[in-house]
């Protein structure tokens, strides 16, 4: 698989799963969604809007996502911080790399929503859907 097909498949939209209406005026409230603890505002704002719900399912696994990350990064901060010599730059590493997808996911779904794109989150974006 070379890059050309594996950026296909990870920015896959799935519009055809929304009318063009409710993509077009329910664009603002999905990019809000995407704001991880803010995930909840398309259920209470347009809770009709199919689209504004799968922004909040995303936003809501983005929200999962960014706290187990967190917790794992520091518990890995510090193991590797007890390494001699390079157990500090390792664990900057992965602190930098964790941080990095968590900003990265955001990005994705917030660019997305504006453009009136439906694009789940890479690796788990597909784990499950809490609003239907």
């Amino acid at each position: 698989m070379d890059f050309n097909e594996m950026k296909d498949k990870v920015l896959a939209d799935k519009n055809d799963m929304f009318t063009p209406e409710d993509i077009e005026q329910n664009k603002g409230v999905a990019a809000v969604a995407s704001f991880p603890i803010l995930f909840w505002i398309p259920l209470v704002a347009k809770p009709e809007s199919l689209f504004g719900k799968f922004y909040a399912n995303q936003g809501l696994i983005l929200l999962i996502y960014n706290v187990v990350a967190s917790i794992v990064s520091v518990i890995l901060t510090k193991i590797l911080g007890y390494i001699p010599f390079v157990g500090g730059l390792l664990a900057g590493l992965v602190s930098a790399v964790i941080s990095l997808s968590q900003l990265g996911g955001w990005l994705l779904l917030f660019i997305s929503a504006l453009q009136g794109k439906a694009r789940s989150l890479p690796l788990i974006g597909e784990l499950f859907t809490a609003f239907k």
